[in-house]
């Protein structure tokens, strides 16, 4: 079962830092390549630029819960609920 696991491409957990404005500011974010390959990939889906589609995430979540804690928490989770659903989708 590990060897799954062991064996992903290290190129997939190096970690990147991108620089996005989040109301107004300047920020950036560090995550590993492949949360930001699926981040890419859901803002494609939204046809929207990454940077656009995580200030509207941002954005959204602010207004729904006051204030985001820990942005790069919150896109690794955003990510794996992303995942689960294509799963459920591609089982029905």
């Amino acid at each position: 079962m590990c060897e799954l696991y062991a064996s992903t491409d290290p190129s997939l957990y190096e970690v990147q830092s991108r620089s996005l404005r989040l109301q107004g500011q300047v920020t950036s974010v560090r995550l590993e390549r492949r949360f930001w390959q699926l981040l890419d990939e859901m803002a494609d889906g939204e046809g929207r630029k990454t940077s656009s589609f995580i200030a509207e995430l941002q954005s959204e979540v602010t207004q729904r819960r006051g204030e985001v804690g820990n942005l790069a928490s919150l896109l690794r989770v955003v990510c794996t609920t992303y995942l689960e659903r294509r799963l459920s989708q591609a089982v029905r």
